[in-house]
């Protein structure tokens, strides 16, 4: 029986194009769900769109010296027809800068805020004064307070997915100036978390258990048994929607309050243009709702949107929100700032007409339980080995044969043995098999079971061999061929949410248009006899190593173009006065003891015998050196710098490094009379 469902895939940041990072975590197991629910006769509306709002944003329109919509406008355009020419069904990719998108998301709030669903709280938020302006989000830079990590944007940790508030940072910078920002007071508007606890504690964690991903129920489970707190809907921003509200003047609503309205919006585009009525999609009880996205969202889309949805009051919930970990790439976590990554705008040009094969990498190989890596190797082993070696082959040996044998005319069979009723009925059972694993999220083991099917199909053939049986008996090859098309029919209806471009391919090769999934087990024929299929074409093509090589010598280049910005030297600073410089008791101490900083990449904590004490120091030379490395070195220490407190250890001193040639760390070593850099010690 035909449902509804109304699918969302995560709004990308329109300041960068798509990568195979935002493919493999969100838009092609979406879209793999989607087409499956589409060939299944339910009723889709599988929504995307442009998230134009946020502070990255306004970040890439500072450096380039553009408006920030300038910068929308241009990779709004890149990302939508990158999408088009990927094949990613969408039914409406809208934009949040959209007429419809601001009206939709000002009524929202206002909605919310006439029910006094809102706190209004004055509260010191991160400020740069260089920059006369708050810091939100991405504005800030910090230590992670969870894990540690040193680069954490003001609301999220791309290294352990946390969400938090700018404030929580430790060691928090403006990213626009490199100050150490100060607290201001402001007035803002926040949603009381808190309030909805207990609604969210019986949605999720008593209702979601056994259907959620493992990730996406932990990582909510953690942040309501933590205690959930009031959240900012608004911010203090030029760009983005205005606060609709009195006393909202200077103010936008947070992206991550505007962003998800931007899937009702654009369902609301989509419905007008179509003749539908949008609401059946969002609050009827028997739609079914279910939010793709990565695992850094998964606290917006499970906790903060369903409680904005929640306090609205007429919305459904998300049924499930089947998230992805991250895709690394040749061993290193996906970087856009350092060009760690491959383009789908790239990729579309270095191998035309080869969307299916991505496709099917991405999927193969989808970090559907943990973060996985995505090399070149793998993606030319994918193609070349079970693409073209299984799939295409098979096809083109049952084409090539039924044009050579039967002038492309689909034979009569005789009496099926035993083997071919076998196969014919492995053949009708794939459909459920492959549904099952889409349905429960699991897109890689479906993507393997299609090719299972074409495994099926080239062992048919490798033992009934018609090639030799023709000679002997010209009845059974009829038979044997017939069956073999009966298989090559089924891929080309199931391989559509996996492999597009190339079902549709395939259909036109046979001469099908027979769309339907569930023909497949009901139908006692899926291609008659007398058909006419057409002339044979290689579904897929060897990748030769070249091809390879040229991708791996991008990313080189990315690599050293990234080591050279690393290494630009600094300017000379202001002078300093000889008197200045008398000012520095630099002295030879001995590492006594070291160890590592807890839940940092980069610091060491010391023990140094100064010569006239035993000090604590805290050195950032973790990466370059092993704590049992430097247990006895010599070490020149500069003494009389005052104490700084570093994640809670008071740091006595600092230990003098420098550069060698190949640009790693070495001690300012006073058991050797010179150094790189020409620094003598004497």
């Amino acid at each position: 029986m035909s449902k509804r469902y109304t699918i969302t895939a995560a709004l990308p940041y329109t300041n960068g194009p798509i990568h195979i990072g935002h493919l493999a975590g969100v838009y092609v197991p979406a879209d793999i769900y989607s087409r499956y629910l589409r060939l299944t006769g339910n009723d889709v509306a599988f929504i995307c769109g442009s998230d134009e709002h946020g502070v990255p944003i306004t970040i890439k329109a500072k450096k380039e010296d553009v408006t920030p919509q300038d910068v929308v406008d241009k990779y709004h355009a890149i990302i939508k027809k990158s999408f088009e020419d990927f094949g990613i069904t969408f039914d409406n990719y809208s934009r949040t800068s959209a007429k419809i998108h601001h009206d939709t998301a000002s009524e929202f709030f206002k909605t919310l805020y006439d029910k006094n669903e809102f706190v209004e709280e004055v509260s010191e938020q991160l400020y740069d004064a260089e920059a006369n302006q708050f810091l939100a989000d991405r504005f800030i830079i910090g230590t992670c307070p969870k894990c540690g990590n040193e680069e954490s944007y003001g609301d999220q940790c791309e290294n352990c997915g946390t969400s938090h508030n700018a404030t929580d940072l430790i060691n928090p910078k403006s990213a626009i100036t490199g100050n150490v920002p100060t607290l201001k007071e402001t007035k803002h508007w926040f949603l009381p978390l808190n309030k909805h606890e207990n609604f969210l504690k019986e949605w999720i964690l008593e209702g979601h258990k056994k259907d959620w991903k493992p990730n996406v129920y932990g990582q909510v489970k953690s942040w309501i048994d933590d205690g959930l707190r009031p959240r900012a809907v608004t911010r203090d921003l030029d760009w983005g929607i205005p606060v609709p509200v009195e006393g909202g003047q200077g103010k936008v609503l947070y992206v991550w309050f505007d962003a998800p309205i931007g899937y009702i919006s654009a369902t609301k585009e989509w419905a007008a243009r179509e003749g539908k009525n949008w609401e059946d999609y969002w609050k009827k009880d028997d739609t079914t709702l279910v939010h793709f996205i990565g695992k850094d969202n998964i606290v917006f889309h499970c906790i903060i949107f369903p409680a904005m949805l929640k306090a609205e009051g007429s919305y459904i919930l998300p049924e499930n929100v089947p998230a992805n970990e991250f895709l690394n790439l040749e061993g290193n976590k996906l970087s856009t700032s350092k060009n760690w990554a491959v383009w789908l705008p790239d990729y579309l040009q270095d191998f035309p007409n080869q969307q299916d094969v991505l496709r099917y990498a991405l999927t193969a190989n989808a970090p559907e339980t943990k973060d996985n890596d995505f090399t070149w190797k793998d993606f030319q082993a994918r193609n070349n080995n079970e693409l073209v070696a299984i799939f295409g082959n098979f096809i083109n040996r049952v084409v090539v044969l039924t044009n050579k044998y039967y002038d492309g005319i689909i034979p009569e069979p005789s009496d099926l043995s035993s083997v071919d009723q076998e196969t014919l009925a492995a053949v009708k059972a794939y459909p459920s098999v492959i549904a099952s694993s889409i349905e429960r999220y699991r897109f890689r083991e479906a993507s393997q079971e299609l090719m299972n099917l074409a495994r099926l199909g080239n062992k048919y053939l490798a033992d009934e061999e018609p090639w030799k049986v023709i000679k002997i008996n010209e009845t059974r090859t009829k038979t044997i061929m017939y069956v073999a098309l009966q298989i090559a029919s089924a891929l080309a209806v199931l391989s559509e949410p996996f492999l597009p471009f190339t079902s549709g391919k395939l259909k036109n090769i046979l001469n099908s248009r027979d769309n339907s999934w569930n023909n497949i087990s009901n139908k006692e024929i899926l291609l008659p006899a007398e058909h006419q299929i057409g002339k044979g074409e290689l579904l897929f093509s060897k990748i030769e190593d070249a091809q390879i090589q040229v991708q791996l010598d991008k990313l080189e280049a990315s690599k050293k173009a990234n080591e050279a910005a690393n290494k630009a030297i600094e300017p000379q600073k202001e002078e300093i006065t000889f008197d200045d410089f008398t000012k520095l008791d630099i002295r030879v101490g001995t590492i006594l003891e070291a160890e590592k900083m807890p839940k940092t990449k980069k610091l060491l904590v010391l023990k140094v015998d100064t010569g006239i004490d035993t000090r604590t120091i805290v050195s950032g030379i973790a990466e370059s050196f092993k704590p049992e490395d430097v247990i006895g070195k010599k070490v020149t220490v500069l003494v009389n710098l005052a104490p700084r407190n570093l994640r809670g250890v008071e740091s006595q001193g600092m230990i003098l490094m420098t550069e060698n040639e190949d640009g790693n760390l070495v001690f300012v070593n006073p058991d050797v009379k010179e150094t790189a850099n020409g620094l003598k010690i004497s």
